[in-house]
């Protein structure tokens, strides 16, 4: 999943709000179009980043777990 994305975002170790906070900012750095890897181990990220792709358009492409760590691709569209 990594190899298709244009930034990567690691949120591991780190606990809600922080990686919900860390990826609106690098939503905010990256173009139209981009996709963003995130790497996460706090299990709310589930919730709170399809949460915060539904509330500001974004697309959650793919998220899935492995090996108690969760992946997300995520591409920005305009708000």
């Amino acid at each position: 999943m990594i190899d298709t994305a244009d930034r990567t975002l690691d949120a591991r170790g780190l606990l809600c709000p922080e990686p919900v906070m860390l990826l609106h900012q690098v939503m905010d750095e990256v173009a139209e179009g981009d996709v963003v890897v995130v790497l996460a181990t706090d299990p709310s990220t589930v919730r709170d980043f399809t949460r915060f792709c539904s509330f500001l358009g974004h697309e959650l492409i793919r998220h899935e777990e492995m090996d108690g760590e969760f992946h997300f691709l995520i591409c920005k569209h305009s708000q």
